[in-house]
């Protein structure tokens, strides 16, 4: 994000690169950098013919170079954007004599989305000497809460740790689609305030009470009865709640909790960053200790990895996702 923010200063100070190459498997910040120079560079009455927006499934890398040769008309700068570029994948390496010897005043950009060139070939090592490569990678699941807050912090909201799990929950790791559900926000809510899980279910639809943190945290509680109860929520919502889902996440839970009980330094600081988690879960997992020794832990892992192949089809093709969830409870609290 810091790199992002660099580039746009850049241009904003007009320090402009004759190639950008905007690449990489998260397309959020490729989509935001090639949209600032698309409405940013040149004024509303330059680009009428000075700036042109091409797709790479329609054009060569010829016909890219030849367009970018050109000369700007009544403007210090051309701007050629070239969207959807990875379908150039199989002949991108012809740009190198472009990339060798730029035309100063156009601004080439190429949004080549969820792929990467080779850095150790020439064309890339040439456009990091003469202009810009920018790799756009995919985030973990544990950095995306904190990508959440600092978006809105920049905007002048904050939120709550749950609040920010349940979008991760639900919407995964695709910046887009989660930066889409933020401004749903923002257009509703004023600025300066905090984003709880209640803003979340009532706006966007999630349960706060119905979800897979909760399941978790019922297990680890060995709230028997609350966690059947999100057990079934969950099988008469089958879309919402994928079993291979909801098996993964209640895995991965075990496993880091396995963690937990190898820590010498329980600390809340120290959990945080050896598991990867939010301080705010931390006492989550202090409690689920207590209510499952390691050595009971050790047996849930080995039966989850059993329950998520069957979750899978392996070995159980005729099981109903209801009856494999009751399954995973029943061996957990046993």
């Amino acid at each position: 994000m810091d790199e992002v923010i660099g580039i746009i200063n850049d241009l904003k100070q007009k320090k402009f690169k004759p190639v950008y190459f905007l690449m990489g498997e998260e397309p959020y910040y490729i989509d935001r950098l090639s949209d600032y120079i698309e409405n940013a560079i040149l004024t509303e009455e330059e680009r009428g013919f000075n700036q042109m927006v091409l797709y790479g499934r329609d054009v060569t890398v010829e016909d890219i170079i030849s367009n970018a040769k050109r000369y700007p008309m009544m403007a210090e700068y051309q701007v050629i954007i070239v969207k959807e570029a990875q379908d150039l994948s199989r002949t991108i390496e012809n740009l190198l004599s472009y990339v060798e010897n730029p035309q100063p005043t156009t601004i080439l950009v190429f949004a080549y989305k969820y792929k990467s060139l080779d850095k150790r070939k020439s064309l890339a090592k040439s456009i990091q000497k003469k202009g810009l490569l920018f790799e756009s990678k995919k985030l973990y699941d544990n950095q995306v809460g904190g990508w959440i807050s600092r978006v809105l912090k920049g905007k002048g909201y904050t939120i709550e740790p749950k609040a920010a799990e349940m979008l991760v929950e639900f919407l995964g790791t695709d910046l887009n689609k989660i930066n889409n559900e933020l401004e749903k926000l923002q257009i509703i809510l004023p600025v300066g305030t905090t984003i709880t899980a209640i803003h979340i279910e009532e706006n966007i639809g999630f349960s706060k009470d119905f979800n897979v943190f909760e399941l978790r945290k019922a297990i680890g509680n060995k709230s028997i009865l609350q966690s059947y109860k999100i057990a079934d929520h969950f099988a008469q919502n089958k879309k919402e709640y994928p079993m291979v889902v909801t098996t993964g996440l209640v895995f991965s839970f075990f496993v880091q909790l396995l963690q937990y009980h190898g820590l010498k330094d329980k600390s809340s600081g120290n959990v945080s960053k050896m598991l990867g988690i939010k301080p705010f879960f931390v006492p989550d997992y202090v409690t689920a200790a207590k209510n499952f020794p390691m050595k009971k832990v050790s047996g849930i892992v080995s039966t989850l990895r059993d329950i998520d192949s069957k979750s899978k089809g392996v070995g159980a093709n005729q099981m109903h996702e209801s009856d494999l969830l009751k399954e995973m409870l029943i061996k957990i609290f046993n």
